[in-house]
């Protein structure tokens, strides 16, 4: 039984961490036009002595920010250019395609553990 118990922990802390991501993700698509924004990463971490994972700290993007000219622009400076965000939709949309899926499986292994618990419960009751 606690074989079960254990696989749901595994695939709860597998979803906490896909979740973490797509927080990351969309508030990333959100800025993806905001001056000056550096895109944010989230790396997981293994913990080791349970078995789990976990989010790790949120690092920033250190790709240069493009420059953009654009003389019309509040933040331009006094040759017309301002640094935009150094976010790429298609990157973050992928990401948020995997960090999804990833979800998703998580899901379906506690669904999984879920349903073998209850058939050895309805087993036991017979």
């Amino acid at each position: 039984m606690s074989d079960l118990i254990q696989s749901l922990a595994y695939a709860s802390s597998g979803m906490e961490a896909q979740a973490a991501r797509l927080r990351h993700v969309s508030e990333n698509i959100a800025n993806a036009d905001t001056p000056g924004y550096h895109r944010k990463l989230v790396a997981f971490r293994d913990m080791v002595d349970s078995g789990r994972v976990e989010a790790g700290p949120v690092e920033l993007d250190q790709t240069p920010l493009p420059v953009i000219f654009d003389p019309g622009h509040p933040m331009a400076d006094a040759t017309g250019h301002y640094q935009g965000s150094n976010v790429d939709l298609v990157v973050e949309i992928a990401d948020a395609r995997e960090a999804s899926r990833s979800y998703e499986a998580n899901l379906k292994i506690f669904d999984q553990a879920r349903q073998m618990t209850r058939n050895l419960l309805d087993l036991l009751k017979r």
